[in-house]
Parts: C-alpha cells; sequence; structure tokens
C-alpha cells in the first residue's frame, strides 16, 4: 500500500470513529505510520483530505448502487435491487457509511462535495418522484421519502452491525419489506 492509501484508510478509520474535530493530522500520521509532513505532500490540510476522502466513497457508494442498473424494473423490484446493493455495499465498507454520515452537510465540505452530494441526492429524488406521478408510491415530497427510507436503512445496519438485532436474512428482508410498505401507495 502506498503512503497517500494508508493515508486514506486512516483517515477513514479515524473521522469515522471520532468525527473530523476529533481527529487531528498528527493522528492520521500515527495510524497511518508516516510522518505528519508526508500528509501534506499529499493534501493541503485536513480540509482538503476529508473533502477528498467524502468524494471518493460517495462516488463508489453510487457506482455500487446505480452502476449497470436495468432500467426496466418493475417498480418494487427496482426497491428490492437498491435495497440490496445498498446493504451490500455497507456491509463490504462498514466504516464508510459511518463516515459519510458524519459528514453530512458540514460545514467543511467544500463546493465541490456539496455538489456531488446534491448531484445524488437529486438523482434520488428523481427515481421517488417518477413513481409518485405513477402512483405506485405515497403521494409525498420525493426528499421526505428519501429520507425515511435513508434514516430506517442507516438505522437497521447499525442495529444489524452493534448486535441489538441479530443479522438473518429473514430480518433483513422485512426491513426492506417494511420500508417498501411504509413509502407504497
Amino acid at each position: 500500500m502506498d503512503k497517500r492509501d494508508a493515508i486514506l484508510d486512516a483517515a477513514l478509520e479515524l473521522f469515522a470513529e471520532r468525527g473530523f474535530h476529533g481527529t487531528s493530522v498528527a493522528m492520521i500520521a500515527e495510524k497511518a505510520q508516516v510522518g505528519a509532513g508526508t500528509i501534506y505532500r499529499y493534501f493541503a490540510d485536513k480540509d482538503v483530505l476529508v473533502n477528498s476522502l467524502y468524494r471518493h466513497w460517495k462516488t463508489e457508494m453510487m457506482k455500487a448502487l446505480l452502476e449497470d442498473m436495468p432500467s426496466n424494473l418493475p417498480p418494487r423490484q427496482m426497491f428490492h435491487e437498491i435495497w440490496s446493493r445498498m446493504r451490500e455495499f455497507t456491509r463490504n465498507n462498514p466504516k464508510v457509511l459511518r463516515f459519510l454520515e458524519f459528514h453530512h452537510h458540514t460545514s467543511y465540505l467544500d463546493q465541490e462535495s456539496q455538489s456531488l452530494h446534491d448531484r445524488i441526492k437529486d438523482q434520488f429524488s428523481q427515481f421517488f418522484e417518477n413513481y409518485r406521478q405513477q402512483q405506485v408510491i405515497k403521494d409525498s415530497p420525493p426528499i421526505l421519502l428519501q429520507a425515511i427510507i435513508m434514516g430506517a436503512f442507516i438505522g437497521v445496519e447499525k442495529a444489524f452491525a452493534e448486535g441489538w438485532i441479530q443479522n438473518t436474512p429473514e430480518l433483513d428482508a422485512q426491513a426492506e419489506e417494511i420500508c417498501w410498505e411504509a413509502i407504497r401507495r
């Protein structure tokens, strides 16, 4: 692993555990086993580092969710596909979801990171709007439906990860079905 990757891995772990303000450049350097000055060779400051990490993982998550997505699936099957892909991505990258949630709408995300977030939010809002217009899901603002689904998904994944709920295929399927029922007409 090269030094830049070691820095990014260490930063992901620390930002996910401690948040942006609870993580210093010195802590990242120690965890990455590099000198603090080495970090500045790759990133101008901690803000540039967190934004690089945010954009990288937000982009990777969206690729995992949407790349090669069949466009002709019926609405319930499309919901299942997106839910399954979110679940797979989260379980393959457990620190990433935590990191992205800590860094949502924060003052240190730059314009490029905010713009990426807005594009992704708009993409999912369009998904909900299309199904709302087809009268498949509730006649509610798409951003509200998106927030309900993401909030529930994050809560379920956290409960599974922390052992509050035993993670079984049956409970996985039940959580997905409950969320679908919450938004469908």
